[in-house]
């Protein structure tokens, strides 16, 4: 008969909870390796994935030679920045497809641009320089659109030729820093800048404070050595073709009609007419580098395979730390 409030007595004794222990320690087992194979078959997805957007993106490239003779296309559209489309990694690469493609006959800038960054500008400038010492025979136009204005005009200067529509606005050769100072606006607000620094002129030209003369000073040598650099690049480029104007490198800009009075363009045409009227080859092929909608995704694919290796590798970060 069962008593009431005692226990059932075990009949096993250590040798269940050996049992046990076992039973449990198989089971860990695998779930290790269930996680293990779960990697895995992550990792053989991604890679498969990995395979698709190669596929998709064009990663094996486009043999422009397969077009024949033709005129390579490079576009600059837009804000010349280093995270914007017209950045110079992008047009270096494509300037350097087009004169390694033998059917490539001439190399077009087709410039759409009011400018940005001067290092970026610079950037490109040299490399077609370089291009064309390299290979005199391939020739370098731009065709200025609607703006080929400040770094804009930077690159096109390196062309052979700049060609224009009468309408187009050219030049603005000049460097700005943009800025504003709001002190006394401050104080009737009763705003109080309680920004810190360490270096003396961390700080300077803050819109917060009263602007001090030496670092007035200071930036404005900064950006004439910028704007010598500018106009020792124009002058570079266009030789003796320019007139001795001395509102040239005052940053104005002018229509298509002025900057070839002026010499900072030879000519009036368009991209359809440079190629059939001065090249010769109405072929046109595009080269410019477009931003590939599939590299984000290809770099988180990247995280995932690295994480997924490591995972299905059983080592963690602070172990590979320790290799």
């Amino acid at each position: 008969m069962a008593e009431w409030g005692n226990a059932p007595r075990s009949s096993g004794g250590p040798r269940d909870w050996a049992l046990v222990e076992r039973f449990l320690l198989e089971d860990l087992n695998e779930r290790r390796r269930a996680r293990r194979w779960r990697w895995v078959r992550r990792l053989l997805v991604a890679l498969f994935l990995l395979f698709l957007v190669v596929k998709m993106s064009g990663g094996g490239g486009v043999d422009a030679s397969a077009f024949g003779p033709h005129v390579a296309v490079i576009q600059v559209d837009g804000e010349i920045s280093a995270d914007q489309a017209a950045n110079a990694d992008s047009i270096i690469d494509a300037l350097d497809t087009a004169f390694e493609t033998a059917e490539a006959k001439a190399v077009v800038l087709r410039i759409n641009s009011p400018g940005g960054s001067p290092v970026q500008a610079d950037e490109v400038y040299r490399e077609i320089r370089r291009l064309r010492a390299k290979d005199p025979k391939k020739p370098v136009y731009a065709v200025i659109g609607d703006m080929g204005a400040s770094g804009a005009y930077y690159m096109a200067a390196a062309a052979d030729r700049i060609y224009v529509n009468p309408a187009s606005l050219v030049g603005s050769i000049g460097v700005i820093m943009p800025g504003f100072g709001v002190p006394s606006l401050l104080q009737k607000l009763g705003v109080e800048d309680r920004t810190m620094t360490a270096g003396a002129h961390k700080n300077l030209l803050s819109p917060t404070k009263a602007i001090d003369p030496a670092e007035r000073e200071h930036v404005q040598a900064v950006l004439d050595a910028v704007h010598r650099q500018f106009i020792a690049a124009v002058k570079a480029g266009r030789g003796d073709r320019l007139t001795n104007n001395p509102d040239m490198f005052s940053g104005y800009f002018w229509n298509g009609e002025q900057a070839v009075a002026l010499g900072l363009a030879d000519g009036i045409g368009s991209l359809h007419s440079v190629a059939r009227d001065v090249i010769k080859q109405e072929k046109l092929v595009d080269y410019t580098q477009t931003v590939n909608p599939f590299d984000r995704v290809l770099r988180r694919l990247g995280t995932e395979l690295s994480l997924g290796l490591r995972q299905g590798l059983g080592l963690s970060l602070s172990q590979e730390a320790l290799r």
